[in-house]
């Protein structure tokens, strides 16, 4: 095993997962999942609390056992094979550091107990490369939690694992720190050059370190691909809504080209993509982006190549820093979500402002679900008889629905 795990320790291993299932009492943790993850690369798997993310990463780590299927390492089953004997490591939320050795100490333990040559020499190797080389003879309790969350970090790759597991690491992190780390992580994971699964619920978390990202929902992958290519071009409601905000619809297809196809939304036509839409006729469901949006005080001009909803009224102006969020109720439509750069002081609309939208036809998108399917808590069109008061009354129950099923 050792010979096997120093060969996968140059450059990481491959992990895949073949139809894992995992059962628990009364419950299905995953359901049939197929994973596969090249060597050497940063891989996420993102979801909400128990869509089955952490269990995934337990598999693999050899802390659960799978009702069914294999998990392969580099190409070898180790599916029944021990935690200690797997080539894995595990990076905790809780950084689990011996309170009475020191830094250096912490870092040189699996290789002592191994017994591998120059341990100590190694472990300096491994503090220089997360920066804290020179707080070597200090103790845990003497560190801030981002130096902790290092020295864990610096514990790990130590071993060179051809795989290292990260389960929601910069969770116990402030903000700040939080986004530092995320640039170091990945910095740290292109120089080691190891295979590593990040498992978290920040979205940002997971767009900002990760190649590949993976959406979990129900202890399925809801979808999986670049970051950039999940938000920008979500196939389900729950992936547009999971993964940052998006502005949804529902209606017909009323005309289709080579190009695009048109829905009308509440007797307003909408233009999509071909090549961004998942469904071509019939009932669709299709969305946009708040940033993508354009918020007007006047009627705009009709364009080619632009879709306008309007006129509506700005209901409530939050202010974030970098931007500021406007929503807007139109007529027969709902409930709009703008995000607009503070390019100037104060906001460029108030409550009660007569607003329209527009935004470039090109960054829309059409989803795979059928609209029937998709919670109505999700959609922004409303009937027209709906207040935002009534619309509040549904998310709550639909909230409640969920975690009564939770």
């Amino acid at each position: 095993m050792a010979a096997s795990t120093a060969s996968f320790a140059e450059s990481g291993a491959d992990l895949e997962l073949v139809g894992i299932t995992k059962r628990f009492p009364g419950f299905t943790a995953i359901e049939s999942l197929d994973l596969s993850i090249p060597a050497g690369s940063f891989f996420a798997l993102l979801g909400p609390s128990g869509c089955g993310k952490t269990t995934t990463l337990r598999l693999v780590a050899g802390l659960e056992e799978p009702t069914a299927g294999q998990i392969l390492i580099g190409g070898k089953d180790v599916t029944d094979t021990k935690p200690f004997q797997r080539p894995v490591n595990t990076v905790f939320q809780s950084y689990a550091l011996f309170p009475h050795m020191t830094i250096l100490e912490n870092v040189a333990f699996g290789l002592r107990r191994r017994k591998l040559p120059d341990p100590v020499g190694k472990a300096h190797e491994a503090l220089k490369l997360v920066e804290l080389d020179h707080l070597a003879s200090r103790r845990p309790a003497q560190l801030s939690g981002g130096q902790q969350q290092r020295v864990a970090l610096a514990r790990a790759i130590v071993n060179r694992p051809a795989l290292l597991l990260l389960d929601e690491p910069l969770g116990a992190l402030d903000l700040k720190l939080r986004r530092q780390m995320q640039l170091e992580l990945k910095t740290i994971q292109t120089e080691v050059g190891l295979t590593f699964l990040h498992v978290t619920h920040d979205q940002e978390e997971a767009m900002t370190m990760a190649d590949t990202v993976a959406v979990m929902n129900k202890g399925k992958i809801e979808q999986m691909g670049a970051p950039e290519q999940l938000y920008e071009l979500p196939r389900t409601a729950f992936v547009a809504n999971f993964l940052g905000q998006s502005n949804l619809f529902t209606g017909p297809v009323v005309s289709s080209t080579a190009d695009a196809i048109t829905v009308d939304v509440a007797g307003v036509p909408i233009v999509v993509p071909r090549t961004r839409a998942q469904r071509h006729a019939g009932e669709v469901a299709i969305g946009v982006r708040p940033e993508k949006l354009t918020l007007f005080t006047e009627a705009p001009a009709p364009a080619a190549g632009r879709n306008i909803l309007g006129p509506g009224r700005v209901t409530d102006v939050s202010f974030s820093g970098v931007s500021t969020q406007y929503l807007i109720e139109v007529p027969g439509i709902g409930e709009l979500v703008v995000f607009a750069q503070n390019m100037v002081f104060g906001p460029v609309a108030t409550v009660g402002t007569e607003a329209w939208v527009s935004w470039n036809a090109d960054h829309g998108f059409g989803l795979d679900d059928d609209p029937v399917d998709i919670p109505r808590s999700v959609l922004s069109p409303v009937g027209p008889g709906d207040s935002t008061e009534s619309i509040a009354i549904q998310r709550r129950i639909a909230l409640e629905e969920e975690l009564e099923q939770a």
